[in-house]
């Protein structure tokens, strides 16, 4: 019996020695979490929720609705940060308390993540992709890629893979199952890799800038590839009234894609990749490409309609079709009677539905903290700390403020629906446009790379066992200055000559 089997065995006795609530306890573990860590979350969750909503007084400038939203939201964060409740049921949820709890009375609002068009367009992003990944066309991509690069180099195949994470950015959203995806593929890879120091130093460059830095970065470019893109969206949308159509987006956030450049040159350096030949790299996936069968018509056909809907994101302005609509548009022709042989349950079964319900529940709460003045509030409570300063270094604060909170918290969607309303409130405090500030702050969390525990993305690269803690800490942290470098640089010079420049909120928009 192995070490994890042991470990197992003996936390499994240990539940078993509790009588009534062993089953409880083993049940957790058969779930695959952690019983300590999921009952301690669950409990300090509710326990929180209840102090804050009938035993702490209102705070001095806080309605009782904002209060009752605190409370959520603090359920909220102790839930996701825990793991100790599914994250789809915690979508559900997250309504159900705002009402009970006297956030609001009103079931529209409570409910309005979900009904709101960022959601709309990240549910048929989602039946797309599982369109996708039914006919077995993103396996066909990624390796089409590879195979006509004829990478032969660990830098070869770092920049292969980066390519196949932009086009996979395109059909689907979200990086996590494009790194899963991704991770059959370049196992295969590594393993032709053998067990030197040197190897092993490549073989955790390859996997952690591939499928941790080359997935979060290609997602903050498109639109519907990074589910917090959407939460910004909509939020600009209810609160400022703006609209970013998919093509705008682009044009906001290409420049990010640098960042890919800048951490391959790092990552380059720590592991001493430079030149380094895979023995058999090329045949490998040619070997893989080769195995593909023939490209079906239906498979032609499918491919043409995520075309056309690619178009119509790309000319929203032109055609006047909203990105929701022309995504829905693209559903329709996927789905004419005899275009494809896979039945329904096909689609169901790879639509990532719990994502989409954290989602619209963060969406809800997001809009909820607005409306009852918490983000106000939390924001009259944050402006004092750097009141004075000059834009650059309000700036700065805030990136490294966002990079020690994420420390704890696992997912990029639930940190910016509980940032990404009080950036917006922020802004006009320190006298910053809201929508460069806003975006600016909340894409830093995205470079979350110091905790593979930080992005679930790295959690997936990390089972594939070619990395430790201490490997992506040490390469993540200097990622992380280089991000918050590259912003205050780059992106916002880049903003100001789009017509968004961070340091003049009375800017018109541009679009």
């Amino acid at each position: 019996m192995n070490e994890s089997n042991l470990s197992q065995s003996s936390v499994l006795k240990a539940g078993a020695g509790l009588g009534f609530f062993g089953q409880f306890w083993n049940n957790i573990i058969e779930s695959g979490h952690n019983p300590k860590k999921t009952l301690i979350g669950f409990v300090l969750a509710w326990t929180f929720f209840l102090l804050i909503l009938f035993v702490m007084p209102t705070p001095e400038g806080l309605t009782p609705a904002g209060k009752a939203c605190l409370a959520v939201v603090v359920w909220a964060c102790i839930t996701w940060i825990s793991e100790s409740v599914p994250v789809g049921i915690t979508g559900i949820l997250i309504p159900m308390l705002l009402i009970l709890s006297g956030a609001t009375t009103k079931f529209d609002v409570a409910v309005g993540g979900f009904i709101s068009n960022a959601a709309f367009l990240c549910l048929i992003a989602f039946l797309l992709a599982a369109v996708i990944q039914a006919a077995g066309l993103d396996r066909r991509l990624a390796l089409g890629l590879l195979h006509r690069a004829k990478v032969k180099t660990v830098n070869g195949v770092i920049w292969a893979m980066f390519g196949v994470n932009f086009v996979l950015a395109l059909i689907v959203p979200g990086a996590n199952p494009r790194a899963a995806l991704q991770l059959p593929v370049i196992k295969g890879i590594t393993d032709l890799l053998g067990n030197t120091p040197e190897e092993r130093e490549a073989k955790k460059a390859i996997v952690i800038q591939s499928m941790v830095y080359g997935s979060m970065i290609a997602g903050m470019c498109i639109m519907t590839a990074h589910l917090p893109n959407l939460i910004l969206v909509g939020l600009f949308e209810s609160k400022l009234k703006l609209e970013i159509s998919y093509f705008e987006w682009f044009q906001l956030q290409w420049p990010y894609m640098g960042m890919f450049v800048i951490t391959q040159w790092w990552i380059q350096y720590y592991f001493k990749t430079h030149g380094r030949i895979i023995a058999g790299g090329a045949e490998a996936i040619n070997k893989q490409h080769s195995a593909l069968p023939k490209m079906t018509q239906a498979e032609w056909l499918i491919l043409a309609c995520f075309t056309l809907t690619a178009i119509l994101w790309m000319t929203e302005e032109f055609t006047k079709i909203k990105s929701h609509v022309a995504a829905m548009i693209g559903l329709a022709l996927l789905f004419i009677p005899g275009l494809f042989n896979f039945k329904w349950k096909d689609i169901q079964d790879r639509t990532i539905w719990g994502t989409f319900l954290m989602l619209g529940g963060a969406l809800s709460m997001s809009a909820v903290m607005g409306k009852t003045g918490l983000a106000q509030w939390l924001a009259d409570y944050i402006h004092p700390v750097v009141t004075g300063y000059p834009w650059w270094a309000i700036l700065l604060v805030m990136m490294v403020g966002t990079h020690i909170i994420r420390l704890g918290m696992l997912s990029n969607v639930a940190a910016i629906a509980l940032f990404a309303p009080i950036l917006l409130e922020l802004a006009p405090k320190f006298g910053l446009h809201p929508v460069a500030f806003t975006m600016l702050v909340a894409d830093t969390d995205t470079f979350a790379y110091i905790l593979p525990t930080q992005v679930t993305v790295a959690v997936i690269a990390y089972s594939s066992g070619t990395f430790s803690m201490a490997d992506y800490a040490k390469v993540g942290w200097v990622s992380v200055l280089l991000a918050i470098t590259y912003g205050i640089v780059v992106m916002v010079p880049w903003y100001a000559y789009m017509g968004i420049p961070l340091w003049d909120p009375s800017a018109p928009w541009p679009f």
